[in-house]
């Protein structure tokens, strides 16, 4: 029977040499994903000359979700142009982005 002591330190031991799974993404897997979110934010808002107000928020994994604020000009004739916002939300699961007017949020 090993000593009491050993067994602490054995698994210490085993705990080192074994590789875990990394339990965090790493930078250039969250870039890439903000970039797929910019991406597809900005074609799902429907403005042109579109760009991203400040950057994209990250929900947690109950929610599977991440947010945009989306600026541009729209470009319908009736709004000649006119400079709006679109809200966008994308799914994570589902890679998919869905945007509404924001206009109001100024």
């Amino acid at each position: 029977m090993p000593s009491p002591r050993l067994v602490p330190a054995l698994i210490s031991a085993l705990a080192a040499v074994i590789p875990l799974p990394t339990l965090a993404s790493s930078a250039d897997a969250w870039a890439a994903h903000r970039q797929q979110v910019a991406a597809a934010c900005l074609r799902a808002s429907g403005l042109v000359d579109a760009r991203l107000v400040g950057s994209v928020i990250e929900f947690d994994d109950s929610v599977g979700s991440s947010a945009a604020l989306v600026a541009g000009r729209y470009p319908q004739a009736p709004m000649a142009g006119q400079e709006g916002l679109s809200l966008c939300l994308f799914d994570r699961r589902s890679r998919s982005a869905q945007a509404a007017p924001a206009d109001n949020w100024r």
